[in-house]
């Protein structure tokens, strides 16, 4: 029994690292994302290709370490999902690298980093003029993210939806279906000026994070994929020296270089 033993566990070692060498060496990278989030991974409208942030940073790393990349379109839940089946070798969409998510995935080296927001009516700030307004309000966002966990802990009513466009958020705000949409400030100020006629705020006061420590955002990928990761790693580092990160987010985020940490007052909060 003995015998039998060490030689499974053996051969589930061997295993392991067949399978981690193998997504290494994959020619073409299957990358979730959803395509609905501005600036980050997009559609400028219905026929133009995808684009955005995070999509540019997945293929300058792609074409460092020769690969090809394929994006697919899905849900939050669904690019988890997909990571975990290993359908997607990574997934890109603005993922803040925080504790929980460590510990359930491997998490690229940050190549953005933020701090939160919330949206609101300008008229009157939707009533939420501290954090403990937020109780009673109609929170806007994607089941299962941190954002409406957070909202649920601050006594806010979750308003779900499944992988929609910025504009069905904002213009939601508006018309009083929801009152507040938590999410990243750069995401959200981006959002607003592309719509600049819709009547709405982002409150300087209420910046807030749920990250004590890295404050970054970085590409998920499988945790048991540790070559796949270090191999990203080293080229995210690589561009980010040669400036190409830089002149990236330049380019998506208005001017605005989101690879540096932000100097902003915020309130912090653990999610539960």
């Amino acid at each position: 029994m003995a015998l039998i033993l060490v030689s499974t566990l053996a051969g589930c070692g061997k295993t392991a690292k067949s399978t981690n060498q193998k997504v290494a060496d994959q020619k073409t990278w299957i990358v979730a994302t959803s395509g609905t989030l501005y600036p980050t991974s997009f559609h400028a409208n219905k026929k133009s290709a995808l684009t955005g942030y995070d999509i540019a940073v997945v293929k300058a790393v792609a074409k460092g370490l020769h690969k090809k990349v394929t994006f697919k379109e899905m849900d939050v839940d669904g690019m988890l999902t997909a990571v975990n089946n290993g359908t997607a070798q990574m997934a890109a969409n603005d993922f803040s690298i925080s504790k929980q998510r460590e510990k359930q995935f491997a998490l690229s080296t940050p190549y953005k980093f933020s701090f939160d927001s919330m949206v609101v009516r300008k008229s009157d700030q939707s009533g939420i003029h501290s954090f403990a307004d937020l109780k009673g309000k109609k929170a806007a966002g994607e089941a299962g993210t941190g954002y409406q966990r957070l909202a649920s802990q601050l006594g806010a009513k979750q308003v779900n939806y499944d992988n929609v466009s910025n504009d069905v958020y904002l213009r939601d705000v508006v018309n009083g279906r929801t009152d507040v949409i938590l999410n990243d400030y750069y995401l959200q100020s981006m959002a607003l000026k592309a719509l600049p006629d819709l009547p709405l705020t982002i409150p300087k006061n209420l910046y807030f994070t749920t990250q004590n420590d890295k404050n970054g955002t970085g590409i998920i990928m499988k945790k048991s994929n540790t070559k796949l990761t270090a191999e990203v790693d080293k080229e995210i580092k690589k561009l980010e020296a040669d400036g190409t990160i830089t002149k990236l987010s330049k380019k998506f985020y208005g001017g605005q270089d989101v690879s540096k940490k932000p100097n902003v007052k915020t309130t912090y909060f653990k999610i539960k």
